[in-house]
């Protein structure tokens, strides 16, 4: 069976011409929604593909009305590979039912599995660059030695709470706890 799933981002964009593009694909049911791409949480998507059963292609008018990266295109289509669900994009012609589809989709997902592991080693080019030079990334601590060393000595006061301490120096109870393992139990 033929799904089809559209979308458009916003409440003055109108799904006709995609609409239109999948009755003519042929397919049998239609999802439609207006909800950004950016978000993950899409009702009618999950809707559409939790009524498609194996051997359903999902068609779409484009890659980009599916998901917003080709992180989550990827994601997307392999969470449908694994339920025996295809995929058919009918504006760039790619049909993961057939070998030529899977094919041009692999060669997506390797481009894009290259480029991550290429983010991941000028990250860590970076840092060690940073770090030769005496800088160190990362957040500066939410608490110096005299703000803990005041913490407990409040804490030592059964009547004064966690969270008087916390809004005292400006921090969040999780903050305290954290440097404190045990809470008042772990004051010497």
């Amino acid at each position: 069976m033929l799904v089809g799933y559209a979308r458009v981002s916003t409440q003055e964009q109108d799904p006709a011409l995609q609409l239109d593009a999948l009755q003519a694909a042929g397919c049998e049911r239609i999802f439609h929604e207006k909800a950004s791409g950016a978000q993950r949480d899409r009702p009618q998507l999950a809707e559409t593909i939790a009524f498609m059963r194996a051997g359903d292609t999902l068609v779409v008018w484009k890659l980009d009305r599916l998901a917003r990266s080709l992180k989550q295109l990827i994601e997307t289509v392999e969470a449908l590979h694994e339920r025996k669900i295809g995929l058919l994009s009918v504006t760039e012609a790619i049909d993961t039912t057939t070998s030529g589809g899977k094919l041009i989709f692999h060669i997506f997902a390797a481009l894009a599995e290259f480029e991550r592991a290429i983010i991941r080693e000028r990250t860590a080019s970076g840092l060690e660059a940073a770090r030769k030079r005496g800088r160190f990334g990362g957040r500066p601590a939410s608490l110096n030695s005299d703000d803990l060393a005041a913490a407990k000595a409040m804490l030592k006061d059964p009547d004064i709470t966690v969270e008087q301490v916390a809004k005292r120096l400006s921090v969040a109870p999780s903050t305290l706890y954290r440097h404190l393992p045990g809470g008042r139990g772990g004051i010497d």
